[in-house]
């Protein structure tokens, strides 16, 4: 019996769900703003202590990763099986090369004493406060996004790999393509938000 397929109830799914996402990061960008017009000074002298270049960079890197994995769905829509593996694999591997960057840069911050709830922190007012306790949580929620986005793309590997997604069926591919843009749209407004506006 052949096996029942909705691949455009797949995909309004998963635009529904992407737009949940969307109004989460849209509710947080919203907060960050009245807190920043609120102690504009603070926001602005707290700017300046994050990594222009560690952000720069990985900016380029998710941009670079939204194309290889447009262009693996484009790869397995030719039947080229082998080419839309590899292209995830570099899109899985970009991922994981944005996590290692932004572990060092939490690191970096964290060694110096500056992380919610410490003292040194704490010492230094009320708009340093407000201002990296937004960044950690904001970039660590992208971060579970990132993880997230990284196993997704995992599975649907190995069901290519194994052909249970095929260049007739592909809509799963499609949808972690689709979750993985979203990913890389949501840096495209932390990153001016954190590292450029001062």
């Amino acid at each position: 019996m052949e096996q029942h397929r909705d691949d455009e109830a797949s995909k309004t799914g998963m635009w529904l769900f992407l737009f949940t996402e969307m109004l989460l990061f849209a509710g947080l960008f919203i907060v960050y703003s009245v807190y920043r017009f609120k102690n504009q000074e603070a926001f602005h002298q707290a700017a300046f202590e994050l990594d222009v270049a560690i952000g720069t960079i990985n900016t380029v890197i998710l941009l670079v990763s939204s194309m290889t994995i447009a262009m693996s769905i484009s790869a397995l829509q030719k039947k080229n099986k082998k080419l839309s593996l590899i292209l995830l694999a570099i899109t899985f591997f970009l991922g994981l090369v944005f996590l290692v960057n932004k572990y060092f840069e939490w690191g970096g911050k964290i060694s110096h004493g500056i992380f919610p709830g410490s003292e040194i922190l704490s010492n230094r007012g009320q708009g340093d406060v407000l201002f990296f306790g937004l960044y950690f949580f904001m970039t660590g929620l992208h971060a579970l996004h990132i993880i997230i986005g990284m196993v997704f793309i995992g599975f649907v590997y190995v069901y290519v790999q194994n052909e249970k997604l095929t260049h007739d069926n592909f809509a799963l591919l499609e949808n972690s393509g689709l979750y993985w843009h979203l990913v890389d749209l949501i840096w495209i407004y932390l990153f001016p938000l954190f590292y450029l506006i001062t």
